[in-house]
Parts: structure tokens; sequence; C-alpha cells
């Protein structure tokens, strides 16, 4: 069972959540995937979504590729939850540490990824560590990327529906890493970057 570890604020009164447990069982609105730019969910974060949701998840990432073309940083792809508890899926394309610009990269995917949910006009969204697998992301440095984007984000858009934000962690390494980096300065995530 999944259980909220921390709670801060973000602008606008937004709850940021960080959520030890697995992503697949989040009940929120959309949960982001960490794909790449084919949307083929062989491994990692992508293969458990599939796993559970069903293969109407891989179906219809395959239908959006060809339609619309390879996924991109700035621009993430949606499909259905299938069998997860989830409505949607939001397939953000994180950046492979060394390609360069990977802050930008991974920024630019959390944002896309919240200004979409907005799109879609969703109240409550969950997220992985994007990039911090096999992509091999310094796992401190996403926390702080990751956490600054979501900061920004409700900064800028204060009309965003979304009112729950969580960042579902599936290990205790991870939980230490982001709560340390929420937790710099005043906890309220103003000391980030």
């Amino acid at each position: 069972m999944n259980e909220i570890m921390n709670v801060w604020q973000l602008p606008g009164g937004r709850a940021l959540q960080i959520v030890l447990g697995d992503i697949t069982m989040e009940h929120v609105d959309a949960i982001v995937n960490a794909a790449n730019a084919q949307l083929q969910h062989g491994g990692g974060v992508a293969a458990a979504i599939v796993r559970r949701g069903g293969p109407v998840i891989q179906f219809a990432s395959d239908a959006w590729v060809q339609e619309h073309g390879p996924v991109s940083n700035t621009e993430p792809a949606y499909t259905t939850g299938g069998r997860l508890p989830c409505r949607y899926v939001i397939h953000a394309v994180g950046p492979v540490w060394g390609e360069g610009e990977e802050d930008k990269k991974l920024a630019a995917a959390v944002t896309g990824s919240l200004r979409l949910a907005d799109q879609l006009e969703l109240n409550s969204i969950a997220f992985p560590a994007i990039s911090t697998g096999i992509y091999g992301f310094p796992k401190e440095r996403a926390a702080k990327v990751i956490l600054l984007a979501m900061r920004n984000y409700f900064k800028e858009h204060t009309e965003s529906g979304l009112r729950q934000v969580r960042m579902t962690l599936f290990d205790q390494e991870m939980l230490k890493v982001f709560s340390e980096a929420g937790e710099m300065g005043t906890g309220q995530l103003e000391n980030l970057g």
C-alpha cells in the first residue's frame, strides 16, 4: 500500500506529496510514465505500467507514435490507463545522462506533463523519478530539477486545476533523496536550484 511520507505546499495552495510505494497503484487522474521517444515500454517503470494496466497501453502508445511521431521532452503523449486505477498515463520522455542539456530536458518533461494534465482538466497526478533509472541521471540532481520544475510551473500557472501532485517513489533510497531535496531551506522548495 502506498504511504504519504512528506507533504509540502506548492504555489497556489497545491499539495506536493512524497509517497513511498508503487505508481501503478496510485488513485489519481493520471500517472506519469518515464518513457522513451518511441513509447516502447520494455523496462523499468514503463514495463510495470503495461504489466499492470494491460496491453491496451502499448497498443495506444504505438498508435500515438504512428500518428504523431516520436515523443519529445517538451510534449508528452498520453494514453488510457487501461486496468490501472488512473484514467490516463502521461508518457514523458526524460533525458539520458550524457546527451547534453539534461537539466533543461528533465525540467521540460516535468513541465510538459503538468501542462498536459491541465489541458486534460485533471485534478491529480503522480510522477516517478524520471530519468534516474537506466537513463542514469544522478538521483540528487534529478530530485532538485524535478521539484524546482514543479514549483516554477505552479508559480507561473496560478490558474492550474491541479490540486494534488505526488512523487511516488519505489524505495527508501529515492524517498531519502527527494525528501532531502524538498527539505532544503524552508521545506517549501524555496531554496532549490
